[in-house]
């Protein structure tokens, strides 16, 4: 029985073949200890600063700006928290938006429970922040803005740069989380002026439980850990040398692929949205129409539930639900509640998400599959 076309992208990718390689060695050979100072340690410890500075390629910032993190979720924490307790003196408002990830609003409502003080900002029916909601935030103890680059679950972009540019004439910090962006759109850190990002190995084809933290020179976090000393004594323990090198390979994979990929997700994703709008009726597509990621399609199926239409599919399609529909209670996706998306409309949300991998053939078969079951259950 063949696989389900997987159109969950957003969700987890798959180990890109190059990233498999090059992962390879220290699987097999190169075993040792990147801290020793026999031969053992020689080629693992070239490779993690190797690594380093493929990920500071697809940055555009310095090789010693980059952290290495067990993933986008410790990156985020480690970002604001770190933050938070090195400036509290200066201030303790920091303001995010109500779309964020779960690793950044349940790290601002903990630091609440330690006197911090949150301004989550809204969003308009697109999921986007307005800049004239960030100014009229800001105050004088406001130390950090933390908002994503790009939504995980519509693809809405968010303004960085002019929050930043705003942020920075004040003296705040501004964190993003970039999780979804790195690989899928430009990330240069300068042109976006931030001063954090976060991202995760598992979003851009590498392995689970990696990831990275940009912190720019200049700004100094506390330890995440204490120990040894290893990333320049800013993360203890001994270095996760298979998944930094498999971090490492997929961004310069990601870089390579810059001019192209992102063109081509966007044709497969418009092809999806365009087959499934014109064959269906009642159905909205959600997110900001041009500050999207190219890859993701966020879309309502009126007055039907999101959990039914998967499971309709699950045999033949991989996607992702925006509201969880119980015998008698609706959990709808904290992102749609914030975008002030009807109930009706909320409960029947799907995500789909294409990547490198999908092909032309995957997407026209998804689609007759999805209209096939939408017009059933309609």
């Amino acid at each position: 029985m063949p696989r389900p076309i997987y159109l969950d992208y957003n969700g987890t990718t798959p180990h890109d073949p190059e990233v498999i390689d090059a992962m390879r060695p220290f699987l097999e050979t190169e075993f040792g200890n990147p801290s020793s100072s026999h031969y053992y340690g020689i080629a693992p410890r070239r490779a993690v600063e190797a690594a380093r500075e493929q990920v500071a390629g697809i940055l555009a910032c310095r090789p010693d700006e980059i952290l290495f993190t067990s993933g986008g979720t410790e990156a985020n924490n480690h970002a604001i928290k770190s933050v938070a307790r090195l400036y509290k003196e200066r201030g303790r408002h920091i303001i995010t938006s109500r779309v964020e990830h779960p690793a950044v609003l349940h790290v601002c409502r903990f630091l609440e429970s330690e006197g911090f003080d949150v301004t989550y900002l809204p969003v308009d029916e697109t999921g986007r922040v307005n800049v004239s909601d960030l100014e009229a935030a800001i105050r004088p103890d406001t130390i950090l803005v933390s908002i994503m680059h790009a939504n995980n679950e519509v693809g809405t972009i968010q303004p960085i740069r002019e929050i930043a540019r705003i942020a920075e004439k004040k003296g705040i910090i501004v964190h993003t989380d970039a999780a979804q962006s790195v690989g899928k759109m430009p990330t240069d850190v300068n042109d976006l002026g931030v001063s954090l990002l976060s991202m995760a190995g598992h979003k851009v084809y590498a392995p689970k439980g990696i990831g990275a933290l940009y912190i720019r020179r200049g700004l100094e976090l506390e330890p995440f850990c204490h120990g040894a000393g290893q990333e320049n004594g800013r993360r203890a323990g001994t270095e996760n040398v298979l998944e930094i090198v498999g971090l490492g390979k997929a961004c310069e994979v990601a870089l390579r692929h810059m001019d192209n990929a992102p063109k081509q997700m966007a044709k497969l994703r418009d092809r999806l949205q365009e087959g499934l709008t014109g064959a269906i009726e009642n159905v909205r597509v959600n997110g900001h129409p041009e500050h999207r990621l190219p890859n993701t399609l966020s879309i309502s199926f009126y007055g039907l539930e999101a959990n039914r239409i998967l499971e309709e599919i699950g045999l033949e399609v991989a996607a992702s639900a925006g509201a969880a529909c119980h015998s008698d209670t609706v959990e709808i996706s904290h992102v749609l509640v914030a975008m002030g998306l009807e109930e009706q409309w909320a409960k029947g949300t799907l995500r789909f998400s294409v990547g490198r991998m999908t092909t032309k053939e995957e997407i026209d078969h998804a689609m007759a599959v999805v209209i096939k079951v939408v017009k059933r259950l309609q």
